[in-house]
């Protein structure tokens, strides 16, 4: 039988063998056998059938099997660690948070970052109080992690570690994290903290703010958002159009109406989006003019936002 055939490769000499056997179990049709041959698999000597066998058992939620699977965070090599963090983190298995949790607070700074990751989507209050411990890490990677667990958790308690990370942590990929993180809140006391980061000097964690201020409904932020509608990089001009589209800016008119003549097409179709959802008729001769712009979708977009702002009544 096949499976009988792979649990005799799993015991050749060689590893490129045992490797391939890992990998074709999940397409036995013997799958009483699958899961304790991945845990032999996961304490394999060589570190490709390990790796193998962490990425295989993604399919299979047993105890044994995340009881096998958990300490290969701890593995002595970087790639089996990534994979089984990623792979905790597809499976989404709330039972593996009572395996996960000791290593939260392991002094390996990867394995503490690959846990934080791997626990993040179970969304477990345990993991509150450790994830709060480790944004005071030196190390950045769990700092981010950290970050994200506490995204994930929304918990009013965090907003002020996360306010003081997006404004202020040294890792660029933390901070912008960190405000996207911010998402969920609903305290206004994080427009300040979000005007100070769209002055950032990086321009990815602009972008983020200038994402998160329309998403959150910031009206008092449309200043700061048309002034972002000036950014060297469109990217964040991009999600500033969004942003005061959403919050229906009527004086970010002006801002997004010169927009309209920027050479990145992706600008000028978020500007025309933007100036059909707020409504105002100044925008109209602007939006004939973008009726023969080059790109197809800027003048489909154009004539759709002229006929929203006269259907709803658009005045200036």
């Amino acid at each position: 039988m096949l499976a009988n055939t792979i649990h005799d490769r799993l015991q050749s000499e060689d590893p490129g063998v045992r490797r391939i056997a890992v990998i074709d179990l999940p397409y036995t049709e013997e799958e009483d056998d699958i899961v304790p041959l991945l845990v032999t698999a996961m304490a394999d000597e060589d570190a490709n059938v390990r790796l193998e066998a962490a990425k295989a058992i993604e399919g299979y939620e047993e105890p044994e099997a995340l009881q096998a699977l958990v300490p290969l965070l701890k593995d002595s090599n970087p790639d089996v660690r990534q994979a089984t963090a990623v792979t905790l983190a597809e499976l989404k298995n709330a039972e593996s948070a009572v395996y996960l949790l000791p290593y939260l607070a392991d002094q390996d700074p990867e394995v503490k970052a690959s846990a934080l990751h791997a626990i993040k989507a179970l969304r477990v209050e345990e993991a509150f109080i450790p994830a709060m411990e480790a944004l005071k890490d030196v190390n950045p990677n769990v700092r981010r992690e950290a970050v994200g667990v506490l995204g994930y958790l929304k918990k009013p308690e965090a907003i002020g570690v996360l306010t003081n990370a997006a404004a202020n942590d040294s890792d660029q990929e933390v901070r912008r994290i960190a405000v996207g993180a911010l998402g969920y809140s609903s305290e206004v006391s994080i427009q300040l903290t979000l005007s100070r980061v769209l002055l950032d000097s990086v321009w990815q964690v602009r972008e983020e703010a200038a994402s998160t201020m329309g998403k959150l409904g910031l009206t008092l932020g449309v200043p700061d958002l048309v002034r972002a509608m000036e950014d060297e990089f469109w990217q964040v001009r991009v999600k500033a159009a969004r942003s005061l589209g959403k919050l229906k800016a009527k004086s970010a008119v002006p801002a997004l109406c010169t927009a309209l003549q920027h050479e990145m097409s992706n600008l000028r179709k978020e500007s025309v989006i933007a100036l059909g959802e707020i409504g105002d008729a100044r925008a109209i001769p602007f939006l004939e003019v973008a009726q023969r712009d080059n790109d197809s979708d800027v003048r489909k977009l154009s004539k759709l936002a002229i006929t929203t702002i006269h259907l709803n009544g658009g005045v200036s």
